[in-house]
């Protein structure tokens, strides 16, 4: 095949529109703007956000009142109190955690809060440890294990 060979596939240029050019064009008369109001007249434009004169989602806003944040992370909170159940030298894992019923299940990541105290050495495993639990963890001889 030759450079002067070689053609677009079919209706891969689409021709424009060509409006007002007579009723057989398909786009005579009202040239696609429909017959009267507004948008049919030469020159309109709207601004961004206008709703066709309804009070605008913009203006309502301040009445409505805060927002849902469509990024936030839910953490699935543990106690220190929590992990006395466990016998001393144990490995704290989320599995584990769900099977000594702390837990409901692992669906969201798993923080785990200084309430209380702990006087036995443990290897804990989450995702997140406040300061406060990491302390307490370590003063009693165990150690911490970020997933």
């Amino acid at each position: 095949m030759m450079e002067h060979q070689i053609t677009s596939p079919r209706k891969a240029k689409r021709q424009r529109k060509r409006v007002g050019r007579g009723n057989a064009s398909g786009h005579g008369t009202y040239s696609g703007r429909g017959m009267k109001g507004q948008k049919s007249r030469s020159g309109y434009s709207s601004r961004s956000g206008f709703e066709g004169g309804q009070n605008p989602l913009i203006k309502g806003l301040p009445a409505k009142r805060g927002f849902n944040n469509i990024f936030r992370k839910t953490f699935s909170i543990v106690k220190i109190l929590n992990l006395e159940n466990f016998d001393s030298g144990t490995e704290v894992t989320p599995e584990t955690l769900v099977q000594a019923g702390i837990l409901k299940n692992l669906r969201h990541p798993i923080k785990l809060l200084g309430n209380g105290e702990i006087d036995k050495p443990l290897t804990v495993s989450a995702h997140k440890f406040t300061r406060s639990a990491t302390q307490k963890i370590e003063a009693a001889g165990g150690q911490i294990r970020q997933i």
